[in-house]
């Protein structure tokens, strides 16, 4: 299911308070990495990742290999950092709960 521009609005603009959960460092997309964010993802469905310096790739190109791994979808990248979204249906909230990346 392709998400709505509306609704990655939404998220882009909620992406500006959240600090980065997930740090890649100098070795790059370990598996450590991928579970650590998968984690994160499951738990609170919005993440933003920060990239070492001393990454030898992009941040797209990072977001990219991180969201087809996790099954996530890339939000946005800004210079070395990247946010990914992926709903968890389990996670329930009554109505007027905050959403879970700001719990």
């Amino acid at each position: 299911m392709a998400m709505s521009g509306q609704m990655r609005a939404s998220l882009r603009a909620e992406c500006n308070q959240l600090q980065a959960t997930v740090h890649i460092g100098k070795d790059g997309l370990t598996q450590a990495v991928m579970q650590s964010l998968d984690d994160a993802l499951r738990t609170r469905e919005l993440v933003k990742v920060a990239l070492n310096k001393t990454v030898g790739v992009t941040a797209k190109a990072a977001a990219a290999d991180l969201a087809a791994a996790v099954g996530a979808e890339v939000i946005q990248t800004i210079g070395k950092t990247a946010t990914l979204y992926r709903q968890n249906p389990e996670i329930k909230g009554k109505k007027g709960d905050p959403p879970p990346w700001r719990r």
